[in-house]
């Protein structure tokens, strides 16, 4: 495969179609011409605050056109972008600053107080301060103040921080800047971690090319319209699966992209009719929404040919209901922060549910017993492990979570995926569950390990276990079973969701909180967070059988 940086090929769908539309965003259409000159202004900005090559640039803000800009923007100076949720509070926020070293962070104004509380604490240098409709007309900017459509925040101006508008006022300029597309680094993605801290995942160029390069050609090739087609970005970008099919699907192929600030889903079926949008990705629980919304009937969907599915697994009933409706079938998509996207359903036959589909041909997969890493029969259930050749095969700063997440198999690195699969006859694969440690709510991988860790930090909790309940509307919701100290007084559950809202992001705060006198135990006091699990999957079994 030859060796290209990320956005090379953006760059020649902006010379063929400079006046295409790339991105709609709140109704503002900017061309490839438009997008491109932006980006380089934006990427002159930077440079002249002083951000150079391998330089850490945290990305704090929602989907939009700036998000886009940004991402492009960092890397064209040989930066290193580390897109993180908007979400996030100032307390996980500080953490991944002072892990991944940024000097410089991009955030909206209505984040800014967080940003603010943590600067001294951090070695930032500077701030970037943007609002949702900066790049929108004058007159739709004041329409949405006047009726208080646009959420605004008080951002206190100092030496160090400056505005995104100013940014893009600067002259484009010819840089200068070596980047090697197998050694230097284009992102950062943080995901959740074993020992309670999450994991900045360092990606360089060719490992987020090499997928969807796969994508472009093996998946979506034969099917698309290069320079004619319109997909619709409804997932956080700040996600490796939304963030690499927006590039494959839209960017890379000169098509026109929606990108949706919040998942909204009247005003998402309004921009798929009104555009003719023909390609989406969704989670479970936003197919599941669409489907239960009461106005759906009121509007014409037809343009939809090609979803996709992904983040968690998708229930036969929302597969056969989105068919019955709209006449179209919902493909798999799989992978992860660590391995990029990995299995894909095919365009060319129905899509089995059973399977999340077939691997990307750059990502090499087997199935192995998980305690002795031998492959296991086809057939018969396994650990799924992924290698790459494109890939980096470590986590940033954390040598004792690489050792438990990279294992050298016959000479090569693999990733364990932590998730428990049955190798088909025609390569396919075929979910079957999780690994006890991964919760996934509302389609967001979350680590059970880093809400345990935040739990004990309160002074009277001197044990946690955080588990997964399933839940058909959000895949599985978060619980925490807790053990205080003897001598706690006025502790209660609402006294620890206060104390997770203050220090997680809100999708990552338990739902339900139960107090136990102990926790099980191995022999060598590891917690075992699997028995918990089954106790709680046998509950709802055994409620569902009375029912």
């Amino acid at each position: 495969m030859e060796a290209e940086l990320v956005f090379t090929q953006f760059e020649r769908m902006s010379e063929k179609y400079p006046d295409r539309v790339a991105v709609i965003f709140l109704g503002e259409k900017f061309t490839y011409a438009r997008l491109r000159n932006l980006i380089d202004r934006f990427a002159a900005g930077l440079n002249r605050l002083g951000v150079r090559k391998g330089d850490k640039v945290l990305l704090y803000i929602s989907n939009s056109a700036q998000w886009v800009i940004a991402f492009f923007g960092i890397q064209k100076i040989g930066a290193v972008v580390v897109p993180v949720a908007p979400i996030y509070t100032s307390f996980e926020i500080e953490y991944m600053i002072n892990d991944s070293g940024a000097e410089t962070i991009i955030c909206l104004d209505t984040n800014f107080g967080y940003v603010k509380e943590i600067f001294s604490k951090t070695g930032l240098k500077r701030v970037i301060v943007t609002n949702l409709v900066d790049l929108l007309p004058l007159w739709k900017r004041a329409v949405g103040y006047l009726f208080d459509k646009v959420p605004k925040g008080t951002v206190k101006k100092d030496e160090s921080v400056c505005s995104f508008k100013d940014l893009i006022k600067q002259t484009p300029e010819k840089l200068q800047v070596e980047i090697d597309p197998w050694k230097d680094l284009s992102y950062i993605l943080y995901t959740g971690g074993t020992t309670g801290f999450p994991k900045g995942v360092p990606g360089n160029h060719m490992g987020m090319v090499s997928y969807v390069r796969d994508v472009m050609e093996d998946v979506a090739g034969g099917y698309i319209e290069e320079g004619k087609d319109t997909y619709i970005a409804i997932n956080p970008l700040f996600h490796i699966m939304a963030l690499g099919l927006f590039v494959a699907i839209g960017l890379n192929y000169g098509n026109t992209t929606v990108i949706m600030p919040v998942p909204q889903v009247d005003s998402i079926l309004r921009a798929i009719e009104k555009y003719r949008v023909r390609w989406m990705l969704g989670v479970p629980a936003l197919y599941r929404m669409i489907l239960e919304n009461d106005r759906l009937n009121q509007y014409d969907l037809s343009s939809l040919k090609y979803c996709y599915c992904g983040g968690d697994v998708l229930p036969i009933e929302v597969f056969k209901r989105w068919n019955e409706h709209l006449g179209v079938s919902i493909y798999q998509v799989y992978g992860s922060t660590e391995a990029g996207h990995v299995t894909y359903s095919r365009l060319d036959r129905e899509p089995d549910l059973s399977s999340i589909g077939m691997p990307l041909k750059t990502r090499e997969c087997k199935v192995v017993d998980p305690d002795t890493l031998e492959s296991v029969p086809i057939g018969e259930t396994g650990e799924l492990v992924v290698t790459s050749d494109y890939t980096l095969k470590h986590y940033w700063n954390k040598p004792d979570e690489t050792s438990r997440a990279y294992v050298n198999i016959d000479g090569k690195i693999y990733y364990r995926m932590g998730d428990y699969v049955r190798m088909g006859g025609k390569g396919d694969i075929c979910y079957v569950e999780r690994s006890a440690d991964v919760i996934k709510h509302k389609a967001y991988r979350v680590s059970a390990s880093e809400i345990e860790a935040v739990l004990q930090d309160h002074p009277t909790v001197i044990g946690a276990c955080v588990v997964g309940v399933p839940d058909p509307k959000v895949g599985e919701r978060i619980k925490a079973i807790v053990v205080l100290k003897e001598d706690a007084r006025g502790v209660d559950a609402s006294e620890l969701t206060r104390w997770c809202r203050e220090r997680l992001a809100p999708y990552k705060i338990p739902q339900y909180i139960e107090f136990r006198d102990m926790l099980p135990k191995s022999k060598v006091g590891k917690l075992l967070r699997r028995e918990i699990r089954d106790e709680e999957h046998r509950k709802i079994s055994q409620d569902k059988t009375k029912g």
